[in-house]
């Protein structure tokens, strides 16, 4: 409440009478108590982010009767996720002893939009919408890769909306033929 609190007269000699100067107090807690109820109350009826998820089906254990996927390899596109934030990739299936299947063409990107997204989204476009011709993504991480590169081309395949790809272990083959392009 405001509070007005007037000197006392000195009363002193006769002469010019001045206006009496009277002092204003104002007291703020009314107002720093309405500001802790508003606060408390936003505090209270907001919603927080909610933190997203992306959904991942994971295989069911392997057991005796049950065998392998096979995929083509005019469907295969594999990745692999390097060092220094570059991601290699190439078409096909990797299989440097089967002499009648020509050697993979290795080629580095990154993960930008530019980059790996446009050849995912290059290689659904020659699919023409077929399921029979989508491509299957195998993705590689080696162990140079971080674990940021493993979220990020998780999150390409959720932006390109990619519905087959696979998590794999980097077989030999793979790493030599990165070193290989490393030359």
């Amino acid at each position: 409440m405001a509070e007005i609190q007037g000197k006392a007269d000195s009363g002193g000699k006769g002469g010019k009478k001045r206006a009496k100067k009277m002092s204003t107090r104002i007291d703020m807690t009314p107002m720093v108590d309405l500001a802790f109820l508003l606060l408390t109350f936003f505090m209270l009826t907001t919603t927080f982010a909610k933190p997203t998820v992306m959904q991942l089906t994971m295989p069911v254990k392997k057991t005796d009767d049950v065998e392998d996927t096979k995929i083509k390899a005019s469907q295969a596109m594999t990745i692999l996720l390097g060092k220094e934030d570059k991601a290699y990739y190439y078409f096909g299936l990797n299989t440097p002893n089967d002499p009648t299947v020509p050697k993979v063409e290795l080629k580095v990107t990154d993960y930008s939009a530019n980059g790996i997204r446009k050849v995912i989204l290059d290689r659904q476009r020659e699919a023409g919408g077929s399921e029979e011709r989508a491509p299957i993504i195998l993705i590689k991480p080696t162990e140079d890769a971080k674990y940021r590169n493993m979220v990020d081309i998780l999150d390409e395949m959720n932006i390109t909306n990619q519905k087959k790809y696979a998590l794999v272990k980097v077989p030999k083959e793979d790493v030599d033929l990165i070193k290989e392009a490393a030359l």
